[in-house]
């Protein structure tokens, strides 16, 4: 896959299972990385929440650093990732054995991580690649692994499609991505905005 380059900003609506609306920047960085900022606040069953993230990704798109912070009900919070080397992390300083492996962070509160593994696959129509997660869920930002699956699906209109699979939340989705790797479309989930 040829991805054109990268909006300034982008926005996503968040749809159905919350309200709420989510908005980045990007900016790229001296070495051909990437730093990722963004803000999404939203009401869901839980209650109202906002995260704040700052994601920097190297330039062959493996998360390097994430922090995030967050509000809810039960209070504020942070938490701040370091990858050690492709696939070895630290949280909040310490080593998190069970992340072992993960590429990406995957924030529950945003469209715009579903994004991060695309950016570097190109796997063949009909091809599923495991592309296991950090994992950062939005009202306590509590971090787990998560392991999750793109399969790469027929392109239509000339956006890109894939099939999320989430086993852990018996969860399967078509995601549609526009012609730089962004999420247009999460069913059930959010709709990109601007």
């Amino acid at each position: 896959m040829s991805f054109a380059a990268l909006p300034a900003t982008a926005a996503w609506s968040h749809r159905d299972t919350r309200s709420g609306f989510e908005v980045v920047y990007f900016e790229r960085l001296g070495d051909g990385g990437l730093r990722i900022d963004g803000c999404t606040t939203a009401l869901d069953e839980d209650g109202t929440w906002f995260v704040e993230y700052s994601i920097t990704v190297a330039a062959d798109w493996h998360t390097r650093a994430a922090r995030v912070t967050g509000r809810s009900l039960s209070g504020r919070r942070e938490v701040v990732l370091e990858s050690t080397g492709i696939g070895h992390w630290l949280v909040d300083g310490k080593p998190a054995q069970r992340l072992n492996g993960c590429l990406d962070v995957d924030l529950e509160s945003s469209a715009l991580t579903n994004a991060l593994p695309i950016q570097r696959m190109d796997p063949p129509v009909g091809t599923r690649v495991a592309t296991p997660a950090v994992y950062i869920r939005a009202g306590d930002l509590s971090v787990h692994r998560l392991e999750q699956q793109y399969q790469r699906t027929a392109d239509a209109n000339g956006h890109y499609r894939f099939e999320y699979l989430a086993p852990a939340f018996d969860f399967t989705s078509q995601l549609i991505y526009d012609e730089a790797g962004l999420v247009l479309e999460y069913p059930g989930i959010a709709t990109r905005a601007g």
